[in-house]
């Protein structure tokens, strides 16, 4: 009895020992979190998020949500950027302007990156494969549409054809997610591998800047190319056996595949503001 009641106070001891320490462990890393600047936070985070990520793994909703609150803190002072800088100066009246991608950080997990556009700058329509996207509008107004592949039709109408013989690209439908301005500031938009748009367009209506993050980012050998999509109305095709109202069928398009647009002129720099990563 007496040996036995050494030990139960001995593992009492030991238990309180460890909780107090695992206490301690936590509140440094609290008070770390609370020193750092919202760029660190931003790389902390993304670090945590997409730790046990990859292709078509999506985060669970608290760490969504955790990802969402940090990058709706951000302003664009957080990341060194203002509306007056050459990113967003039009240079050439002829055809789209150039766009700029400041790179912050990629690894095997995700990516961070800065597109910089000035008015009427196009990110053409693109794909996301196997990706969960948060993109943070940081000052400026954007039109962006997007879209999910239609999977909800009924079984026997068909969502895939060829319009004109085996050479050329088969057209899908797709539903339309968004179609719509956004000013800054906004929620962060969050697309994942299957829904919330994967597919999409974004349009200057004035300069501005849209921080991305990617989980995982594109990877040729591994598969994760980015597709470039040509959009059609609705109406464009009648195929055999599909039937949608007149009034629903707005919500959906016809995407086929194509090459990267000529026209598409973005040119990649390293990010040069406040620190996100440590060294």
């Amino acid at each position: 009895m007496g040996i036995g009641k050494n030990l139960s106070k001995g593992s009492e001891g030991q238990r309180e020992t460890i909780t107090n320490s695992k206490s301690r462990k936590d509140r440094r890393q609290r008070s770390r979190k609370m020193s750092l600047s919202p760029g660190e936070k931003l790389f902390e985070t993304c670090t945590e998020v997409f730790a046990n990520g990859g292709p078509g793994i999506v985060p669970p909703p608290s760490q969504i949500e955790n990802l969402r609150s940090v990058l709706d803190a951000i302003t664009p002072e957080d990341v060194g950027l203002k509306p007056d800088m050459p990113y967003f100066t039009v240079k050439s009246v002829r055809g789209r302007p150039t766009i700029t991608y400041l790179h912050i950080y990629e690894c095997e997990k995700f990516s961070m990156g800065i597109f910089c556009l000035p008015a009427s700058g196009v990110i053409p329509l693109h794909n996301h494969p196997g990706m969960t996207v948060f993109s943070k509008l940081l000052f400026g107004t954007m039109h962006i549409k997007s879209y999910d592949w239609a999977v909800d039709m009924p079984p026997h109408m068909p969502t895939i054809f060829n319009p004109s013989g085996t050479r050329t690209p088969e057209v899908r439908l797709a539903k339309v997610k968004i179609d719509a301005d956004f000013t800054a500031p906004c929620n962060p938009a969050i697309l994942y591998p299957a829904d919330g748009g994967n597919m999409h367009c974004f349009t200057a209506v004035t300069a501005c800047a849209v921080l991305d993050v990617l989980g995982p980012p594109y990877n040729d050998p591994q598969g994760r190319h980015c597709t470039y999509y040509l959009d059609y109305p609705f109406s464009n095709f009648s195929v055999d056996g599909l039937s949608i109202s007149e009034e629903e069928s707005n919500g959906y398009e016809w995407l086929q595949e194509k090459d990267k647009p000529d026209n598409v002129k973005v040119v990649g720099q390293m990010y040069s503001g406040p620190m996100i990563v440590d060294s």
